[in-house]
């Protein structure tokens, strides 16, 4: 289907009114913690359930089964497999991935051509997904301008900190997707907040001030903040920097047991308002 069709259609559907993010009722609780519970969930993705507290951190944000949601850069699909379902028949799920472009590397074309097979492979979950591309500035139209209540990110602040410099356009791009009133959802790795920009980049943890900085200038306010994915085990001081820890291992079999027990990284959960 062609993509501007589509978007024109996820127009016509939006309410007339901006939703309420104060608290999501008890019915969408119900529903959310139903699907992640649920049989089609790849067994080593809800396995993490422990430490990335899908729930918590989505009713956090405000997400309800009604909501227009766009997800940055889903990767192999972790929270598709929990935010498809949930949005599939009320609501809208934007799968915001990987462009396929010259500028594109091997392992990101890997991952979006796996995520969208993984979608064809269950029509009855995935069929309604609506997969876009962000890589700011070449592609920036994750959703049409001011028609969403959510954009997710989880874990990718760094990425565009670390390998690509355009986190103030990334930012900019979700700004604009959003409606009035709409909510920018980030977790994110969180490092001390004495480190240094130089630090950042090399450990692939972000202060909150810089986070939180990069949302303010694109225009947001913060609206509030959550520990929901706290863990004060993981001491931020690894030579392989937060790719040291799950599920990376980046050091392979070495003090992997170590690792395993502190778990994943420590993460700051931020919840910005669009004006």
């Amino acid at each position: 289907m062609n993509l501007n069709r589509i978007f024109a259609f996820a127009l016509m559907a939006l309410p007339f009114a901006p939703l309420s993010f104060a608290q999501a009722p008890a019915e969408s609780e119900a529903s959310l913690a139903k699907v992640i519970a649920g049989a089609h969930r790849t067994p080593a993705f809800a396995v993490r359930d422990p430490s990335r507290h899908p729930k918590e951190t989505l009713l956090f944000f405000g997400i309800r089964p009604d909501s227009h949601v766009a997800e940055i850069w889903p990767g192999a699909g972790w929270y598709a497999e929990i935010l498809a379902p949930y949005l599939r028949d009320k609501g809208v799920y934007y799968a915001a991935h990987f462009p396929i472009d010259e500028k594109t590397s091997d392992a990101y074309r890997k991952s979006r051509l796996g995520f969208q097979e993984k979608l064809a492979k269950d029509p009855e979950l995935y069929g309604k997904v609506v997969v876009t591309s962000v890589r700011a500035p070449e592609h920036t139209t994750l959703a049409p301008p001011a028609s969403l209540d959510l954009v997710l990110t989880f874990r990718n602040v760094h990425n565009w900190v670390v390998e690509s410099g355009n986190d103030r356009e990334m930012f900019r791009a979700f700004f604009d997707a959003l409606k009035p009133g709409g909510v920018l959802g980030v977790v994110e790795h969180r490092a001390r907040p004495s480190a240094t920009l130089e630090d950042m980049k090399r450990s692939g943890y972000m202060t909150e001030d810089y986070v939180i900085a990069l949302a303010e200038k694109a225009g947001f306010k913060l609206g509030a903040r959550s520990e929901a994915n706290a863990n004060p085990k993981d001491t931020k001081d690894y030579a392989e920097g937060v790719w040291a820890l799950p599920p990376t291992y980046r050091n392979g079999n070495v003090d992997r047991q170590k690792y395993a027990d502190i778990g994943e990284s420590d993460r700051m959960t931020l919840k910005f308002i669009k004006p």
